[in-house]
């Protein structure tokens, strides 16, 4: 662990790095990406275009400077980021390449502030935070590796089914070519999906929620076109059944816990239905004997991915009930039919669905989410009762 004369010129550090803020990391991949242009085959180049990695990456930052002395309160930021960390197959040895950049970026971008003292105690304390990372990261691969079905780094998957959902949204099935069983996953979880194709620059790596419950034999991704995205609209417009990906193995801590009698609210908003139905398929697989809310936010009709097929589950299953709500319904989406409520979802118009001994498990763009906590905690939901998943870099809400 670190001295506390190191802790203490952390601390000290913590002006310079707000005063710098995100141009700090803005820099820092600069320099990275120049240096060692193999590392463009690992990052998400678009969350670099788009400024969300190298936010995210300041916030880890800072915030690791202001709990140095407190590495407690990370924890749940570490396992996020190490399952993330093992869809990418991060080695211990590039822990070296991005701590070797980051130190030298403090120096450039730090001025006279960043002494050879400064210098130390952040090699220090990077060479700590990577060693926790590399530990639990070797953990999670032999947990993966080991389990029944299970393997370690990347193995050839065949698509076997492709299906439209919505008008933006598709379900890929995929399936082991060596035909063996896979191992199962905790609902809520992702795979990673490593690409390679003429029309991608760079080998992209992209990390897909399981949208159904595991059965042994093959998993079930659903993906969004966005309109900027290379890897969905090569996955929607280029891929067919027979094209073989490189897939690596379930992971991600956000999942299902719900004890039996424990009633479950499941949250989305757009897109964020995916893990939020393999969650919900997962419940109904196994008779969870107590309440189940399905509550789902988008746009309109065209855009509602899984409409019937949530309908029909509602029928089948009396303790499972459903509300939608339609931002701005078009003259063919019928209220009572297709969805419940026009607007955005505001939950005190299904307060009495809503039991008070639930937990509830959240999943869609930022704003949805932080909209959807504040409304959770003005109706008096424990904060400990909230489960939550955001989309690309972690922010917290």
């Amino acid at each position: 662990m670190l001295d506390q004369a190191t802790i203490a010129v952390i601390k000290s550090t913590i002006p310079l790095l707000e005063s710098a803020g995100p141009a700090l990391t803005q820099h820092f991949y600069r320099r990275m990406f120049s240096h060692n242009p193999e590392l463009k085959d690992i990052f998400n180049l678009a969350h670099q275009h788009s400024g969300g990695q190298p936010l995210a990456l300041f916030n880890a930052v800072a915030a690791y400077a202001r709990h140095i002395d407190n590495l407690g309160a990370l924890a749940g930021a570490v396992e996020r980021i190490a399952h993330k960390h093992t869809g990418f197959l991060i080695q211990p040895e590039q822990y070296h390449i991005v701590g070797s950049h980051l130190l030298a970026t403090l120096k450039e971008l730090g001025g006279e502030a960043v002494t050879e003292e400064v210098l130390a105690a952040w090699g220090k304390a990077y060479g700590v935070l990577a060693d926790i990372f590399i530990g639990r990261e070797g953990e999670l691969y032999r947990q993966q590796a080991e389990q029944p079905g299970g393997w370690q780094g990347a193995r050839p998957f065949v698509i076997t089914h492709k299906r439209e959902e919505s008008d933006i949204i598709t379900s890929f099935v995929l399936a082991p070519i060596d035909g063996q069983p896979v191992p199962d996953f905790q609902p809520g979880q992702y795979l990673s999906l490593k690409l390679t194709h003429p029309d991608l620059t760079h080998q992209e790596i992209r990390q897909y929620s399981l949208s159904d419950a595991p059965n042994g034999r093959d998993y079930r991704i659903s993906v969004k076109r966005e309109p900027e995205g290379q890897v969905s609209n090569l996955l929607h417009d280029k891929l067919a059944p027979g094209d073989v990906l490189a897939v690596m193995p379930p992971a991600g801590d956000f999942v299902l816990a719900a004890e039996p009698g424990q009633a479950v609210v499941l949250i989305s908003a757009g897109v964020g239905l995916t893990p939020m139905l393999s969650m919900l398929n997962g419940l109904l697989a196994k008779g969870h004997d107590a309440e189940i809310r399905w509550l789902h936010a988008c746009e309109q009709g065209s855009l509602h991915g899984f409409r019937q097929d949530i309908q029909d589950k509602c029928d089948r299953h009396e303790r499972l009930l459903s509300r939608v709500w339609y931002r701005v319904p078009q003259d063919q989406d019928r209220q009572g039919v297709d969805y419940d409520f026009s607007g955005t979802m505001a939950l005190t118009q299904v307060r009495e669905l809503l039991p008070s001994d639930a937990h509830y498990y959240c999943c869609g763009p930022l704003p949805f989410m932080a909209s959807i906590k504040r409304q959770l905690l003005a109706l008096g939901v424990g904060d400990e009762r909230l489960h939550y998943e955001v989309f690309g870099p972690h922010q917290d809400l």
